[in-house]
C-alpha cells in the first residue's frame, strides 16, 4: 500500500501542478467522447493504452468487459452505459478484450468456478460467446482462449444493442461501436471490421469501426 501513496505523493507533488488547468477546467464538468468497457485486468490500463487525459474517456472496467443485455433489473454497467449516451453525449463505444483474459481462460477451459459463484453467474453473460467457441475447432488451448476473447468481445457488442439509449443513439447516427482486442505482449490492438466481421489490425485499419455512425457512411 505504500508504494500506492507514494505515487500519490508523486503525483500531488509532480504531475498536478503541470496539469492545473485542466484539472481546474474538469473541476466542475465533464465532456468525455468515448465510453471505454474494458476488463478490470490490471495488465490493461485504457488511457495508457489510447494516451488520453483525465475527461477524455469514461470508463467501465469488470470481470471479462461483460455488458449484460437490458433487462428489468439494472446494474452498474447498465446504469453507466445509460449515463454515458445519454447524459454526457458520447460518440463511440469501445469494447475492449484483451490476450490472457482469465474470464475467457475459464469459459474456455470449462474451468470449475464453484468456489465462486457471483464470477460464475456473471460470466453467463458471456453464454453466447461460448456456445459459438465451443462449435469451432481449435488447434491448441491458446487458440481456443484467444478465439474466446473475440467472440466474448462480438457477443458484448450485440448485449449493448438491447440498451434503449444506445439504440436509439444508433438509429439516429449519434454513435457508433468499435470492438477492441488487446496484445499485452506487443502492445498492438486488432479491430472488429464490421462490413467483414474480422478482426483486422488497428494500425493498418484505423478507420475500420463495428458498427459506424449512420451520419458516417455517406462520408
Amino acid at each position: 500500500m505504500q508504494d500506492i501513496i507514494d505515487g500519490f505523493l508523486k503525483f500531488q507533488r509532480d504531475a498536478f501542478p503541470q496539469r492545473s488547468e485542466l484539472f481546474k477546467r474538469l473541476a466542475t464538468s465533464q465532456h468525455p467522447r468515448t465510453l471505454f468497457i474494458s476488463c478490470s485486468d490490471s495488465r490493461l490500463v485504457p488511457e495508457l493504452v489510447t494516451q488520453r487525459e483525465p475527461g477524455d474517456l469514461f470508463v467501465i472496467r469488470n470481470a471479462g468487459n461483460i455488458v449484460p443485455s437490458y433487462g428489468p433489473e439494472p446494474g452498474g454497467v447498465t446504469a453507466t452505459v445509460e449515463y454515458a449516451v445519454a447524459a454526457l453525449g458520447v460518440t463511440d463505444v469501445v469494447i475492449c478484450g484483451h490476450s490472457d483474459c482469465g474470464a475467457m481462460t475459464a469459459i474456455a477451459t470449462c474451468k470449475c468456478m464453484d468456489h465462486m459463484p457471483a464470477v460464475r453467474n456473471w460470466l453467463h453473460y458471456a453464454d453466447s460467446a461460448k456456445v459459438v467457441n465451443e462449435a469451432r475447432e481449435h488447434k491448441s488451448e491458446r487458440d481456443r482462449v484467444d478465439s474466446m476473447v473475440r467472440e466474448n468481445v462480438i457477443a458484448q457488442l450485440a448485449n449493448i444493442k438491447t440498451h434503449p439509449s444506445v439504440r436509439l443513439a444508433l438509429e439516429q447516427g449519434h454513435l457508433a461501436l468499435h470492438g477492441w482486442v488487446y496484445d499485452i505482449e506487443t502492445g498492438s490492438i486488432d479491430t472488429l471490421d464490421g462490413a467483414t466481421n474480422q478482426f483486422v489490425s488497428l494500425a493498418e485499419h484505423p478507420h475500420a469501426c463495428a458498427t459506424p455512425a449512420r451520419l458516417n457512411l455517406a462520408a
